[in-house]
């Protein structure tokens, strides 16, 4: 059963987020016998229910499931109860930028889709790694040209700093839950995320997915928003992605535009350590 729908398993089969195993047994037991399709014949949509009603069943008796439904409605609380206090002009910003989000995974998703058909048909894995770093390199040597041509224009045309985008501390966390079945909750997310400076917990935005191969089976992935309260406290975790020693082992760290910011962009282009800026001038 999807968690992501509008039906409430703990609604469908009339018991409490906090039951224990044997009143949703008993629960069910009771419910089963009133939409069971041998005692409503004559109801076409008996069927669907006594289904809808096993499936629910099924995944509050499943402790992984169950435990992921809990923080997906906790999360789903939490973030109608703080909806309700936006303005109009917060709201429409906010459905901005999940629209956005949602553009950015659609077009992330056809990407990787595009690639995996690639390397299906050349079946040419070492000469794909090769074409891979040649763009990488390729894309470094050009970032840095751009990053030389627009400090030549910085010095000639005397550039302010750019000012701080709204989404300038957020991060991306992705991980295999197999490897971090740890990370469920945003309290372990900020937990993680906590050596390297202070997060805005109230705003993590936690998801956690099963494959598209296995949509009942327990999430395999999983992937966090994170806005940090200085820009700089997000650039050490940014720069931290996958180190070990970091404790991010099997954890991949970006921006959540998927490049810089343009402050950080302009930071590295008058030569001025960002460690340094962050004890003159703090970015909130």
């Amino acid at each position: 059963m999807n968690t992501e729908v509008e039906v409430n398993p703990y609604e469908l089969l009339d018991v409490k987020v906090e039951s224990t195993e044997q009143e949703i047994r008993t629960a069910y037991r009771k419910r089963s016998l009133k939409v069971h399709p041998d005692r409503n014949p004559n109801n076409a949509d008996a069927a669907r229910k006594f289904h809808e009603l096993n499936q629910a069943y099924e995944l509050l008796l499943d402790p992984l499931r169950r435990l992921a439904l809990d923080a997906k409605l906790r999360l789903k609380q939490a973030r109608a109860e703080r909806f309700k206090s936006y303005d109009n002009k917060r709201k429409n910003m906010v459905e901005e930028l999940e629209a956005r989000e949602r553009e950015f995974k659609k077009r992330k998703e056809e990407q990787e889709k595009e690639e995996i058909r690639r390397w299906h048909e050349t079946e040419e894995i070492k000469d794909q790694g090769r074409k891979l770093r040649e763009e990488k390199e390729r894309d470094l040597r050009q970032r840095e040209e751009k990053k030389r041509q627009a400090a030549e224009e910085a010095q000639e045309d005397d550039l302010a700093a750019p000012s701080l985008g709204s989404m300038d501390t957020t991060v991306r966390l992705k991980y295999n839950l197999k490897s971090h079945p740890e990370l469920t909750t945003v309290e372990s997310i900020a937990k993680v995320l906590a050596p390297f400076g202070q997060t805005d917990d109230d705003s993590i935005v936690l998801s956690l997915k099963s494959s598209k191969k296995a949509a009942n089976k327990p999430p395999k992935f999983g992937t966090a928003l994170v806005p940090f309260k200085q820009i700089g406290n997000a650039f050490a975790a940014v720069c931290a992605s996958g180190r070990p020693e970091r404790g991010l082992d099997g954890i991949e760290i970006d921006w959540v535009g998927g490049k810089e910011p343009p402050i950080l962009i302009w930071l590295s282009l008058i030569r001025h350590p960002l460690n340094h800026f962050s004890e003159r001038h703090p970015i909130v």
